[in-house]
Formats: structure tokens, C-alpha cells, sequence
């Protein structure tokens, strides 16, 4: 598996989940990964297994975006592939209202900040840096939620469809510049991964409630992060 040897990519929360996953399938297609989160600890941990380099990284923080930006300035560095995995739902810890008419400001502001905040500051740092050579692949991870809305996770859904508004436009913005940078981005419905375990706790419900959330999906399953991965090789 070759199609990516030579290449360089940068993947924001890629600790466990959808990123990891997609931090597996690049080294497997001979990628140089650059695997970066939040969670320091877990984040080297994963990086130590895959033989990768971590990144610390918040994507909500400007600042760390801009140290990164200085750092590669610094190192002649210019990624391949940027892929702004890094988001939260905003109910991870506990289960409380995130529906339009019971959602906080605070809770609303949190989601966005992480999973639009971040995808802006992600782009923005993989336009400047590829736009020094012209050429480039910047993956957003989005969500059917952006798509079709979600009632009862106002905030999340929100900030994904606003995910997928800005990847056009960055898409427009690089084609306008006569970039050859890809920007795309990617809407994996209900995917089992440890963001899902809030909602659906360890009791003798789960099934059931699992069975609930995947009801309206054509296969009537959780999908896999390796499904979602293969999307971006």
C-alpha cells in the first residue's frame, strides 16, 4: 500500500476514534503522520504505537496554531494533508438538555468553539502553509447532523453544518488563487466511537438504545471508524 509514501499529514484529535483510525490508514499507505490533541497522554501513547510524532495540540487556541505555523516557518515544513477531525457533541461527560429550546449559551459556545473554531484555525493554517507550494488535500470531518439537523443536539448540528459551508468555501477561495488545494469534507452518521458512551451508558438499556440512534440510517447500524477512514486515504 503506497498511494500516500512521501506525503506529510497533519490530523487534529487523533487520540482515539475516527482520527486514530485515520491515522492508522495513512502510515499504512506509507504517509508521515503528524498525529496531534488535546489529551497529551493519550495522544503520545497512541502516537507511540503507530511509531508516529505527537503534536500537542488545542485547536481551539489560536496561539498553538500560530506556534505550529512558526515552527514549521521555522523548519521549511509544508503538510500535505491537514484533516480537522478534532470536535466535541457537548454532552461527552453528561447528559444534559442540548435541544434549541433547553441548550445554554455556555454549552453552545463550547461545541462551537472546538469543532467550528477549530476548523477555521485548521484551514486557515493549512492554507498558508500549502499555499506556498500550490498543492495540498484539506479533509474536514463533518456530520449527517449538518446535513439534516438533529433536535435534540442543537449546537453540534449547528456548527457541522457550518462546517460544510466553509469547506466550500475554502475549496472556492483556493481555486480563486489557482491552488491546486483540495478541500473537502466528509458526513459519517452515528460512528461507534467513545463520544457515543454518554448516551449510551453500560446499563442493561444499551442495546436498546443503540438500536434507537441508528434507526433512521439505511444499514440500521453504528458504522466503524475504519469505514470512515478509508473515505480519506
Amino acid at each position: 500500500m503506497t498511494r500516500l509514501i512521501g506525503k506529510t499529514a497533519l490530523i487534529t484529535g487523533a487520540a482515539r476514534g475516527i482520527g486514530l483510525a485515520i491515522a492508522r490508514h495513512f502510515i499504512r499507505e506509507g504517509c508521515r503522520v503528524l498525529l496531534s490533541d488535546l489529551d497529551h497522554e493519550t495522544g503520545q501513547a497512541a502516537a507511540d504505537i503507530l511509531s508516529c510524532r505527537f503534536v500537542p495540540l488545542d485547536v481551539r487556541n489560536e496561539a498553538e496554531w500560530l506556534a505550529l505555523e512558526a515552527a514549521d516557518e521555522k523548519s521549511g515544513a509544508i503538510p500535505d494533508i491537514v484533516v480537522n477531525n478534532a470536535g466535541i457533541t457537548g454532552f461527552e461527560n453528561d447528559i444534559v438538555p442540548h435541544d434549541p429550546e433547553h441548550a445554554s449559551l455556555a454549552d453552545w459556545r463550547a461545541v462551537h468553539q472546538t469543532n467550528l473554531d477549530g476548523t477555521f484555525l485548521g484551514c486557515r493554517y493549512a492554507l498558508r502553509r500549502m499555499g506556498l507550494r500550490g498543492t495540498g488535500s484539506i479533509i474536514n470531518i463533518s456530520s449527517r447532523s449538518g446535513l439534516v439537523g438533529i433536535p435534540g443536539a442543537a449546537a453540534y448540528a449547528s456548527s457541522k453544518a457550518a462546517i460544510r459551508n466553509h469547506t466550500k468555501t475554502v475549496a472556492l477561495y483556493a481555486a480563486q488563487r489557482n491552488w491546486a488545494i483540495r478541500c473537502n469534507s466528509i458526513h459519517p452518521a452515528a460512528i461507534l466511537t467513545p463520544m457515543w458512551e454518554a448516551m449510551l451508558g453500560d446499563g442493561p438499556d444499551r442495546e436498546t438504545r443503540m438500536a434507537a440512534l441508528v434507526a433512521d440510517t439505511p444499514l440500521k447500524r453504528f458504522g466503524t471508524v475504519d469505514e470512515v477512514a478509508s473515505l480519506c486515504v
